[in-house]
């Protein structure tokens, strides 16, 4: 482990300087008494965000909210999200302590090969196989931010959305367990125990704020983790925009909607339950992610402003607008904890759930995969006349993953070698055309290496029979609408910032040690004086709390 210590009214590093930030003078909330007891743990996901984007800001922002978080507290400058990069497992990990293989999360839209498809009532003899789908998709109604609650006066009384968004979710299109013929609801879904879970049979309290619905996922096995669960739907319609955006097409739409999760937030801060309804006290496990980073890295414009990167790893007009947005609202979250006398008592931890590729907008390639599986398909039943698609199941942005109906090493060397094979043309940063090779792909995993690369047995029914890491800039999208995604293994879908501050920890450090996104959970029990080893995915990986003193 390699650490340094800054003082704290030392003048940042030189703007262009990347790799080492020093800490500004701190802000109430970074000057709290370190060594006091940890009661409080508000964990701040912006999602998109890289390392080097934070070290950006900060060298050219010292007085910033970012910069007093990093400022007053340990940055690790060298953490790394989870493999697929997704949402899903991310945010899975940060609350488990696991990745993947040990979740059984492997993206937000997934298959099961052990499982009965959605609506199936009577079980006997039904052929197992079936799309898990952690997504929009489960809402009673995706067009509505509030997933079909019924809420009037929307958007505005989103804050009056209920605390339990299970309550929300379509059983009829969740998967089916042959066992009991039961659904299976993304709580039931996940193979191992979360921090709200630990948390709470501790007698404390939990709270959390996302984007679908289908986050109930975090409540983990028992169902009940979080007690206070704000899961407005980003993928509905966004009302005040142009006809058929959801929150994501427009970045100043998605700001207002993060505006509600950091309302919830601050709420929260103040002893109240989300909607500010009922007095409950600050929870010991809350937070929330922000989603307008990383639409401001995907899209090409928005708001008159040009969006991602001008050059590599410098954000563009629209991301630097969005950076400032999220530490307008950091700065609010950490002056409300002062305000409160919350200070000495409360633990940031702010990271993200994914990075975004490509940084450099000189190598972006986006390829249409549609065809690509096609042709895949379509090779298959050429020499398989009786059988039907290969492919039962796909997700496509950075990376590949392919789920078959034929999971034998055969049929999995045969989709490696077809795709590999394949080449074309796809469109550049500008919309011209560009070729590509080897589907874009530089490498992949098949049948018992892709069980292998996730450490499971093979055969297991989550893991993808395929897994394709991308050429760097490749994009599978069929149109020019997006220039970055995230869920490979680039360094720019991996690379994110992790910034322990507050309550129990040292100001000023910077560590560059090697670390990792999963190892957060552990360190909220630890610095809750819980035991890290309550969580079974610490338990299964031996992951490590962070050295955070």
């Amino acid at each position: 482990m390699s650490r340094s210590y800054v003082r704290p009214a030392t003048v940042l590093a030189a703007a262009g300087v990347l790799t080492g930030l020093t800490a500004t003078q701190p802000s109430a909330f970074a000057a709290s008494h370190h060594g006091a007891p940890t009661r409080h743990v508000l964990l701040i996901s912006v999602d998109g965000l890289h390392q080097s984007d934070l070290a950006w800001y900060v060298s050219r922002h010292p007085n910033s909210a970012l910069a007093r978080l990093v400022g007053g507290g340990v940055e690790y400058t060298h953490a790394k999200t989870t493999t697929p990069s997704d949402s899903f497992p991310g945010m899975v990990a940060q609350a488990t302590g696991g990745g993947p293989g040990t979740t059984g999360v492997y993206y937000d839209d997934t298959y099961n090969a052990s499982l009965l498809p959605a609506g199936t009532t009577s079980c006997k003899d039904v052929k197992p196989g079936v799309e898990v789908d952690l997504t929009e998709d489960l809402d009673k109604n995706q067009a509505s931010i509030d997933a079909g609650q019924g809420l009037a006066g929307l958007p505005d009384s989103i804050l009056s959305m209920t605390g339990n968004p299970a309550s929300l979710i379509n059983a009829s299109k969740l998967p089916v367990d042959p066992k009991t013929c039961k659904p299976v609801y993304p709580h039931s879904y996940l193979k191992v125990n979360t921090v709200f879970e630990v948390a709470r049979s501790a007698g404390l309290r939990t709270a959390w704020s996302d984007k679908h619905a289908a986050y109930e996922i975090l409540n983990g096995p028992s169902g009940t983790g979080i007690q206070d669960l704000f899961t407005p739907e980003i993928n509905s319609d966004a009302l005040g925009y142009p006809a058929g955006n959801d929150w994501t097409k427009d970045n100043q739409a998605t700001e207002q909607y993060d505006g509600y999760k950091v309302k919830a937030v601050l709420n929260e801060i103040d002893g109240y339950d989300h909607s500010r309804t009922h007095k409950v006290g600050t929870p010991a496990i809350f937070g929330l992610n922000f989603q307008s980073v990383s639409t401001a890295q995907k899209l090409p414009a928005s708001d008159g402003l040009k969006g991602g990167y001008t050059a590599k790893n410098v954000p563009g007009p629209l991301l630097t607008k969005n950076l400032d947005f999220v530490n307008a609202q950091i700065d609010a979250l950490t002056s409300e904890i002062t305000r409160r006398h919350l200070a000495d008592s409360t633990t940031i931890i702010l990271s993200a759930k994914h990075g975004q590729s490509p940084t450099d907008p000189t190598a972006l390639t986006r390829i249409d995969d549609g065809p690509l599986l096609d042709g895949l398909n379509a090779a298959w039943k050429k020499l398989h006349p009786a059988a039907g698609d290969l492919v039962a199941h796909s997700v496509d942005d950075d990376a590949m993953l392919l789920w078959l109906t034929d999971r034998s090493q055969a049929a999995t060397d045969f989709a490696k070698t077809y795709l590999l094979a394949q080449s074309g043309s796809g469109t550049d940063i500008n919309a011209a055309p560009k070729a590509f090779t080897r589907s874009g792909l530089s490498k992949v995993y098949a049948g018992n290496a892709a069980a292998r690369y996730f450490h499971v047995e093979a055969g297991d029914a989550r893991v993808p029979d395929i897994f394709g890491l991308a050429q760097y800039g490749v994009v599978y999208t069929g149109g020019t609408k997006k220039i970055a995604e995230h869920g490979g293994a680039h360094s720019d879908d991996l690379d994110v910032p992790l910034v322990v501050s507050g309550a129990s920890v040292p100001d000023g450090v910077r560590d560059s040690a090697s670390v990792q996104t999963k190892q957060i959970a552990p360190t909220i029990l630890s610095l809750l004086g819980l035991n890290p080893r309550s969580l079974q995915a610490v338990r299964e990986e031996h992951t490590t709390a962070l050295p955070v003193r």
